[in-house]
């Protein structure tokens, strides 16, 4: 594993910038891996890793370039809760640790750095020196990953009776005996809606879109 400067460029290297949120993400991760056992996520141990995600903000980016976990690779799930958390899992023990940074580690880095006025600089060099302790909650757990959530499954691809589109992953619902996708099964809960003009579904004939390899 490379040191921790080393990894904090990388992350502003993905991100795009360095802030309080990208420190965190990479000390969470290293914590995650060592507490695993996992000395090389992106080398030799990149199969043994799956992590969830608990927000969208910098930490997820700067999580996911020292794991080496990726949405596109179904090693990264993204739930969204809104937390400050994230949990790792290693397939090959069946271990996983679930990590949360801690509230009080702002009143901390105030308490270290009280003459830097400008709180993302203040906390961007206390999160560097903290103890793991003062910074993450650790909590040892449980999680169910059956052969369909696992990194390289390759499943059947169904079209939706209702709008055409091809479903991957099992992620539909039997209506009256028809396979419907989450979208038409659940159209309240769609976070997109037919523009003026257009008619929903949009894409009648897309059940044979998509990536081959999804």
């Amino acid at each position: 594993m490379e040191s921790l400067d080393e990894l904090l460029r990388l992350a502003e290297e993905a991100h795009g910038h360095l802030c309080a949120g990208q420190v965190l993400g990479v000390r969470m991760a290293l914590l995650g891996c060592r507490r695993l056992g996992i000395e090389e996520p992106r080398g030799r141990d990149r199969k043994r890793l799956v992590t969830f995600i608990e927000i969208d903000r910098c930490a997820t980016d700067a999580i996911g370039v020292v794991t080496g976990c990726r949405l596109g690779k179904r090693a990264l799930k993204f739930r969204d809760w809104g937390k400050m958390a994230a949990t790792f899992a290693d397939l090959e023990s069946g271990r996983a640790i679930r990590l949360v940074a801690l509230e009080s580690s702002k009143q901390r880095a105030r308490e270290m750095y009280p003459d830097i006025a400008n709180r993302n600089a203040q906390q961007m060099k206390a999160y560097r020196e903290m103890e793991d302790a003062e910074l993450f909650g650790e909590h040892w757990v449980e999680v169910d990953l059956g052969p369909k959530e696992m990194p390289g499954y390759r499943g059947e691809r169904i079209a939706c009776a209702a709008c055409g589109e091809g479903i991957n992953y099992d992620r539909y619902v039997e209506r009256d005996g028809a396979i419907v996708c989450l979208a038409c099964a659940h159209p309240e809960q769609r976070y997109y809606r037919p523009a003026s003009g257009e008619s929903a579904p949009p894409h009648k004939d897309a059940a044979g879109a998509g990536c081959e390899c999804g």
